[in-house]
């Protein structure tokens, strides 16, 4: 991941300028109006803080992390919040949110490490509480340029999730980049719901 996480470091402005306006609010307001008014939402990985702001200006309590220094300044900037700065494997938070929003973020991490950082985000949120991630959609594992990506397709994850008991997959799509330049890269959408388990 440190890979990863310098790439970030060192590429951050370019990074900002070419995702900061990328419109993604019909997936936002998908995740959101499963949410209770004002929820409490983790913007898990948040880059430039786009979605963070989003959230807050719609009247939720979201709050950013993000493993990158550099990320973090500019997403405290961009969302006159404090982002703070926190590795995936770091959450350690039990019961506390409504929602978590981990976009285009923990494909960063490889299979090996991903299970264990899923785990931490279910016992994250509430029961009941929605999860939103997205991969990369297809069937690779390993370093593209300098970053590390996971790619799934619908039936490799749920194989993969399959152990993981307290999680329904409640909705699923496959969807084009929307930056004009990537239209042809296409990517895993996934709302999962934690369950009442007892």
């Amino acid at each position: 991941m440190s890979k990863t996480i310098d790439f970030y470091d060192n590429n951050a402005e370019t990074f900002v300028a070419g995702t900061i306006n990328a419109d993604v609010t019909y997936i936002q307001d998908r995740f959101l109006r499963l949410l209770p008014e004002g929820a409490r939402i983790l913007d898990f990985g948040c880059g430039s803080g786009r979605d963070t702001k989003y959230f807050l200006e719609k009247g939720f309590r979201a709050e950013g992390v993000d493993g990158s220094k550099e990320l973090c300044r500019i997403a405290s900037e961009n969302t006159g919040t404090t982002v703070r700065q926190m590795m995936f494997d770091e959450l350690d938070e039990v019961n506390a949110y409504d929602g978590i929003w981990a976009c285009s973020s923990i494909l960063h991490l490889p299979k090996s490490e991903l299970k264990e950082v899923l785990r931490k985000m279910v016992r994250a949120v509430k029961t009941g509480g929605y999860i939103y991630t997205s991969f990369r959609h297809g069937d690779f594992e390993g370093y593209i340029n300098e970053r590390y990506f996971t790619y799934f397709t619908e039936e490799g994850f749920e194989e993969f999730v399959g152990d993981i008991n307290e999680i329904k997959t409640v909705d699923k799509w496959v969807s084009e980049d929307v930056r004009p330049d990537r239209r042809e890269m296409k990517w895993l959408n996934l709302i999962l719901r934690k369950l009442n388990t007892v």
